[in-house]
């Protein structure tokens, strides 16, 4: 049986070794040169980021049949939608934020 999500399961380890790479990349990203290099990296990570909980939440959509065909047990198709779900709600709470802090910039006077 796999982990759940795959490559991307909620084990302590795989939670440790994504902070680490999300402070290596904010490292990266600090020490970088400022301006354009920074807004290119931003959206590509954006980008990257984006399809990434795309596939998540397309890979989940279909979980179901492989529970029907006894591919997958219920504990791992309840983790997996899970684990859908809650990057969802992350991404969605981040797209708030920007629109927050868009709205805020565009009420500042100058």
């Amino acid at each position: 049986m796999s982990t759940i999500g795959g490559n991307m399961g909620l084990g302590k380890a795989n939670i440790e070794q994504a902070m680490r790479a999300m402070q290596a990349r904010t490292q990266e990203l600090q020490g970088g040169v400022a301006g354009q290099t920074q807004a290119t990296s931003f959206d590509s990570a954006l980008t990257k980021n984006v399809t990434e909980l795309n596939d998540s939440v397309k890979a989940s959509e279909n979980i179901h049949l492989d529970a029907i065909k006894g591919e997958l047990d219920f504990h791992e198709v309840a983790g997996r939608i899970k684990e859908a779900q809650l990057s969802f709600n992350f991404a969605m709470q981040v797209r708030n934020k920007l629109i927050d802090s868009y709205r805020e910039v565009m009420r500042m006077s100058v």
